[in-house]
């Protein structure tokens, strides 16, 4: 029975994130969200019993959604060189504003609601963490000098190159020459460690 509710609870907020991803944050009622869950009326009412709920549920939802994604994405080795870690944030990219993107929109309409509810702010704060230390390894690995700078400027690029193809889109949106000249100019520069001209996936060298 518990297993049941469990999996029963999942599906509403599953169906929650599409809606507040894709129809936005007015249209996140709990007749839309029953809709989108294929549910009967009342269902997802008996879980969250008022906006506010619903909203700090979703938010730890896609706390652990992004999570799983962002460990499959980076379940393989650590990038070897600078050219494999534009591939690495460039594929990330490519994900949240694509097959991710309603996930990807629904944290941005959360991120706007913090603004006003402080409350959502930790779970919010905690994936965003999760990124930040993989960045800041990655560039630790290849040899920054300032690991924790290089990390968030890696990941506030990213955010921002992502943000834009959700408001703007692009067709022909390919963020992989300006991820590349992002990480090379890091890590080439004065405080970086890399070595060589970042090409594609590959360097000159890879990191020890």
């Amino acid at each position: 029975m518990g297993g049941t509710l469990a999996r029963r609870r999942d599906q509403v907020l599953d169906a929650a994130v599409e809606v507040l991803g894709v129809e936005g944050a007015r249209r996140l009622t709990y007749q839309a969200v029953d809709r989108a869950a294929g549910v009967p009326t009342g269902t997802t009412s008996n879980y969250f019993r008022n906006r506010a709920a619903l909203v700090d549920g979703i938010a730890e939802h896609l706390l652990t959604l992004e999570r799983r994604e962002w460990e499959a994405l980076t379940a393989g080795p650590a990038p070897a060189g600078p050219g494999e870690l534009a591939a690495a944030m460039t594929a990330f990219a490519r994900h949240a504003a694509g097959p991710g993107r309603a996930r990807t929109a629904a944290r941005w309409a959360l991120l706007l609601e913090s603004a006003v509810r402080p409350g959502l702010r930790a779970p919010l704060g905690r994936g965003r963490q999760a990124v930040l230390e993989r960045s800041t390894e990655w560039v630790r690995r290849l040899g920054s000098g300032v690991p924790e700078r290089h990390g968030r400027i890696l990941v506030d690029h990213l955010e921002g190159v992502v943000m834009r193809q959700l408001a703007f889109p692009d067709g022909a949106f390919d963020p992989a020459e300006e991820m590349r000249a992002l990480v090379g100019g890091l890590l080439a520069g004065p405080e970086g460690g890399a070595r060589g001209e970042v090409r594609g996936g590959a360097t000159g060298g890879h990191a020890g």
